[in-house]
């Protein structure tokens, strides 16, 4: 395929020597004329393993070269990689001054071009970047309208500073949130040979994967850190405690847990998050991630009863209330603290949970609810009918099976809150997730 590459920076560079070496015809664009002459000459602008022999190899054999001429550029191409720099501003926000240049300039070029063209964006931008800067500005250049006369996708990139040549070969994943099929289908051309996960989707969602892995990778750092600093301070190897931990492919590092949704609860993490919390405090121990779980697991809490509450309706049933499926286990259910918040407040509570049976609970659960929350076992009905049929707000708390034809089934003038996407529904009129 023909390909110009806007940015021949460290992503825009790599991109052009890789892709060039894949056989394609590729051409670097840059104001900056050093890097184009660099380019021309043969030689990386960039220092970074392999990439200096990819792009002279490229170049000698004709498959790579280097322009400051937009418009032949993009007219003499199939596909345009936005690669340029997306700094920080004093605030915390990008700096989308250099995104918008290109738009407008390639923008421009596609005013004179007939054949349809894909501008894909491979520069990090916060969601809705893509819709609210590159398709007006691309629009408003060319006089045509995205999706139908040009393609537009976001196709992050997941390069390491020093692995980027293997990186860009083993990816973990291809990533193309797309306009349009037919733009996705010229895009997926690039990755064809790619021996990773191809995952097609919306633009937003592209867009949101890339700040997802980097914040993650960030937290993880700092999450090593701290255990590793609580390790020194009582005289453990932090290193052998993290290799152990690492071991569990199936909880620790896995898909296990990562899904969003309500507040965690239960008899042990609350218990060893703040346990932890206090010897960190005891050890003269500074620790803002650790110490912020908790905090973060009540603003959970507090989303989901602003939720309720702000349906404006007064009967509320709540299903499933224990502190997940199949336990009769209330102890710090976060679920509880919104039935009590709602009690207080004066709300009409109808609760049902086939697990939680007063008559058939004994030891720790049946004390649990008769010595600290005597108050909820007095609204615990005995089927999830009577709950429905009383509801005008329906709070799914739990993901039971029996659940899952709920939201399928309101009355006039119900709603459900879904805490924890019982059915894979957006929210809506008269169903709201709490993270989706």
């Amino acid at each position: 395929m023909k390909i110009s590459i806007f940015g021949l920076g460290y992503v825009g560079a790599v991109s052009a020597g890789c892709l060039a070496t894949d056989g394609h015809q590729v051409v670097g664009l840059d104001p900056n004329r050093t890097k184009v002459d660099l380019i021309n000459q043969g030689v990386t602008p960039i220092i970074e393993k392999d990439i200096g022999d990819m792009i002279a190899s490229a170049v000698n054999s004709g498959h790579l070269r280097a322009t400051t001429d937009v418009r032949e550029a993009v007219i003499n191409s199939d596909i345009s990689l936005i690669c340029v720099g997306t700094p920080s501003q004093l605030n915390g926000n990008l700096d989308l001054s250099y995104v918008r240049r290109v738009c407008e300039e390639i923008g421009a070029a596609l005013k004179e071009k007939n054949a349809f063209h894909v501008v894909v964006g491979r520069s990090t931008m916060l969601p809705g970047s893509m819709r609210s800067i590159v398709i007006p500005t691309l629009e408003a250049g060319s006089g045509k309208q995205a999706g139908v006369d040009f393609g537009v996708c976001n196709n992050p990139e997941f390069l390491r500073e020093g692995t980027a040549v293997y990186d860009y070969y083993n990816p973990p994943k291809t990533v193309i949130g797309e306009s349009d099929s037919h733009a996705g289908d010229m895009l997926v051309e690039l990755y064809k040979n790619m021996n990773a996960p191809l995952i097609r989707t919306d633009i937003e969602t592209a867009e949101m994967v890339k700040y997802t892995d980097n914040n993650w990778h960030a937290l993880k750092v700092t999450f090593a850190n701290e255990i590793g600093n609580i390790c020194k301070a009582v005289g453990i190897d932090g290193h052998k405690v993290m290799e152990v931990f690492c071991q569990d492919t199936k909880l620790n590092l896995s898909s296990y847990y990562m899904k969003p949704g309500f507040a965690f609860g239960g008899s042990c993490l609350p218990k060893d998050v703040r346990a932890l919390s206090y010897k960190s405090k005891n050890l003269d121990l500074d620790l803002p991630v650790l110490n912020a779980i908790m905090p973060s697991n009540q603003r959970q809490i507090e989303r989901a009863i602003s939720m309720v509450v702000n349906k404006n309706n007064r009967k509320i049933g709540i299903l499933g209330f224990a502190f997940k499926a199949g336990t009769d286990d209330l102890r710090e259910s976060p679920i509880v603290d919104v039935i009590e918040y709602l009690i207080g407040k004066g709300y009409e509570l109808k609760l049902y949970d086939k697990n939680v049976n007063l008559a058939a609970l004994t030891g720790a659960n049946r004390d649990y609810i008769l010595n600290h929350i005597p108050h909820i076992s007095k609204l615990m009905v005995d089927n999830v009918q009577e709950a429905l049929d009383f509801a005008e707000t329906i709070v799914i708390g739990n993901c039971s099976e029996e659940f899952k034809p709920v939201p399928a089934n309101l009355k006039s003038g119900q709603t459900v809150v879904d805490l924890v996407r019982i059915v894979q529904h957006t929210s809506g009129e008269h169903y709201d997730g709490i993270c989706w």
